[in-house]
């Protein structure tokens, strides 16, 4: 037995052992708990309900739209967004892919991906399948479930062309590098930053930005001044949602990771906490916010040659962004008035 099977085969056992303490422990928490990546757990069960998948992964994802309404799910340590809906079709720039709707709408990057399974889990309410994208540290990237509405025809055609020869249990995850720490921020040129970020004309060029002056986006926040991003206080996303839902308004909600951003556009309505977890639980859209790992909120403003944009954003302890709130909009045209109201007056109160 090599190194590879023996680590599969202990980490399937003290598996075994959680669930039959708590049956309902997800594997994700499970992963953490046993100090491996959920992908190596899932891994173990390669053949007991789980098949590995080939790439290149554009070409599954290619596939998506004949399978029908599914459920797209991408989250982070602190949030989780899952949107049901039918794949449109995904253009590919390089390692880039992406796919625009009005249910579906994914930023993704491919780079990243290096681990795929179709899954068939035995649920109190059947079997429930799934495809769960990876990256090299086992970490989710994606995932897509079938619902009642999905072709099961489709998807099982699918999995049956995609299916890698090597069905062996078990996989080689790399440890996640590590986050560079910030440069202090005596070696940033704050002018130069501020200046520039007045002179944006795109919010995608802020990304260019936070590269040239090699500033992370969480110190950007605090360096940037209370003209472009106002720290407020962390309960902010709650009472955000709380408003939306009270208005009617629409909103967008970017959720991501390395390997890729999820959007949702459109009203949020069922709002339900549940212990640290505050929640949007709407028939095609579920948002799953921890609010115990929110580090710091921030209103933030980016010139656009369509006027200001704002957006209010969540970062975790680690200065990572987690989710970000717009209004509903489409490039070429001004922020909607109501959207900008709302997100300006917590900046307001904690001005």
């Amino acid at each position: 037995m090599d190194d590879q099977t023996r680590r599969s085969s202990d980490l399937a056992r003290e598996w075994a052992g959680l669930l039959s303490n708590e049956p309902a422990l997800r594997i994700r928490d499970a992963a953490k708990r046993l100090g491996a990546a959920e992908a190596e757990l899932l891994a173990t069960r390669v053949g007991k309900g789980v098949q590995r998948l080939k790439g290149p992964w554009p070409e599954i994802i290619k596939m998506m739209p004949r399978l029908g309404e599914v459920m797209a799910l991408t989250r982070n340590d602190q949030v989780v967004h899952e949107r049901h809906g039918t794949y449109g079709e995904l253009s590919v720039n390089g390692h880039v892919g992406l796919i625009v709707g009005d249910d579906i709408d994914l930023r993704i990057f491919f780079g990243p991906w290096k681990h795929g399974f179709a899954v068939a889990e035995e649920t109190k309410l059947g079997t429930r399948q799934s495809l769960q994208f990876f990256d090299g540290a086992g970490q989710a990237v994606h995932k897509i479930y079938a619902t009642n509405h999905t072709d099961k025809t489709a998807f099982d055609a699918l999995v049956a062309l995609c299916r890698h020869e090597n069905q062996d249990i078990g996989i080689q995850a790399k440890p996640a590098q590590p986050k560079s720490a910030p440069r202090a921020d005596a070696e940033i040129d704050v002018a130069a930053l501020r200046k520039e970020w007045s002179e944006l004309q795109d919010t995608h060029d802020f990304f260019g930005l936070l590269r040239k002056h090699k500033v992370d986006r969480a110190q950007a926040m605090r360096l940037a001044g209370p003209e472009f991003a106002m720290q407020v206080p962390k309960d902010t996303a709650r009472r955000l949602l709380e408003a939306a839902a009270a208005e009617a308004l629409p909103i967008m909600v970017f959720v991501g990771n390395p390997g890729m951003i999820q959007i949702h556009t459109g009203p949020v309505k069922k709002l339900v906490a549940t212990g640290p977890w505050f929640n949007v639980l709407d028939p095609m859209f579920n948002l799953h916010l921890r609010e115990d790992t929110i580090e710091s909120s921030w209103v933030v403003r980016k010139p656009t040659r369509d006027g200001v944009v704002t957006s209010i954003e969540l970062y975790d302890p680690a200065g990572d962004l987690t989710v970000s709130f717009f209004g509903k909009r489409k490039p070429g045209l001004p922020e909607q008035l109501p959207w900008r109201a709302l997100a300006e007056s917590f900046a307001a109160k904690a001005a």
